[in-house]
């Protein structure tokens, strides 16, 4: 099992009417989410924690996860409003209005902690869900509590625009990227966290901090995982861009998919370049398909 722990919320995506009029549509989202429901559709048993309402958009959400084979039951549910992600697509790029205060998923608090199945080999946690208290604080709490036994994977997914105090953000993720053992950054996350250079030399500096596999994407430029042996590049898919929503939160499941079939996501378990580069590849392949059609929907493992 693969525990997903961070939002659900809903994407505002835009649309149009059948008059022509702009619009927005609700759609399932939240990078977290996004890679439970692509862990699903790849076949990983996956499982998702965060705080998830019981409004219609929470129940929208939880549909899906059921939809595409994913345990929502450690999710804890209340009352609160569903967060409300407004999308705007410049040349294909996303950029997000949120609306989060006082919501399930931003008031999940430590004594909604799950406890987590025996057979859970990996944990993996990112997004705004770590930015904001006091669900930040509590994930970070679990990530703490099951890191000594359990495989720990990160991804940042920056968004400045939703940081409000970076100094915070920043030793938070300072203390986790400590407790993980895998890490995925796209180049400008990397550039956030650990300040301008060549890419290869601020990887390194990330590795240093403690996780056995850093992955760097770079968009068309394709993706690097370094570890202590080296580094394993493997190239972009080419594709027809319609949006970028869910890429990174695709290629994520895909590497946590192919570790897990690998027998390579288990605690410390050795991760041989041959083992990087697969897991890398089926993570490229997935975020192919997800960027080649509109909104994050993540393949299943037929269409790969």
């Amino acid at each position: 099992m693969i525990l997903c722990c961070g939002e659900a919320l809903i994407d505002m995506l835009p649309r149009t009417t059948a008059q022509g009029a702009p619009c927005f549509a609700p759609y399932p989202g939240g990078a977290v989410f996004n890679t439970a429901i692509a862990l699903g559709r790849l076949g990983a048993e996956a499982g998702f924690f965060s705080g998830l309402s019981t409004d219609m958009f929470g129940a929208q959400l939880a549909a899906a996860l059921a939809a595409s084979g994913v345990d929502a039951a450690p999710a804890a549910r209340s009352d609160r409003p569903t967060t409300l992600a407004f999308v705007q697509l410049v040349d294909g790029h996303a950029t997000y209005a949120f609306y989060d205060e006082n919501t399930a998923g931003r008031m999940l608090s430590q004594a909604d902690l799950p406890p987590v199945a025996d057979d859970t080999t990996a944990l993996f946690f990112g997004g705004i869900s770590l930015v904001v208290e006091p669900c930040g604080a509590t994930y970070e709490a679990l990530a703490a509590r099951e890191a000594p036994a359990r495989t720990i994977m990160i991804d940042p997914n920056i968004r400045p625009g939703f940081i409000a105090d970076a100094a915070a953000y920043r030793a938070r993720l300072d203390r986790m990227l400590g407790l993980a053992d895998i890490v995925k950054v796209s180049d400008d996350d990397l550039r956030w966290i650990a300040g301008e250079g060549a890419l290869d030399a601020l990887a390194a500096d990330l590795l240093a901090r403690g996780p056995r596999l850093v992955c760097v994407t770079r968009g068309a430029e394709g993706v690097t995982g370094y570890t202590a042996d080296g580094a394993v590049t493997v190239p972009a898919h080419p594709v027809a861009v319609v949006d970028t929503v869910g890429a990174g939160d695709t290629f994520n499941a895909g590497v946590l998919a192919a570790l897990d079939e690998a027998g390579a996501l288990a605690k410390g378990a050795p991760l041989p370049p041959t083992v990087v580069e697969a897991a890398l590849s089926l993570g490229a392949r997935a975020a192919a398909v997800t960027v080649g059609r509109a909104g994050a929907n993540p393949p299943r493992r037929d269409e790969l």
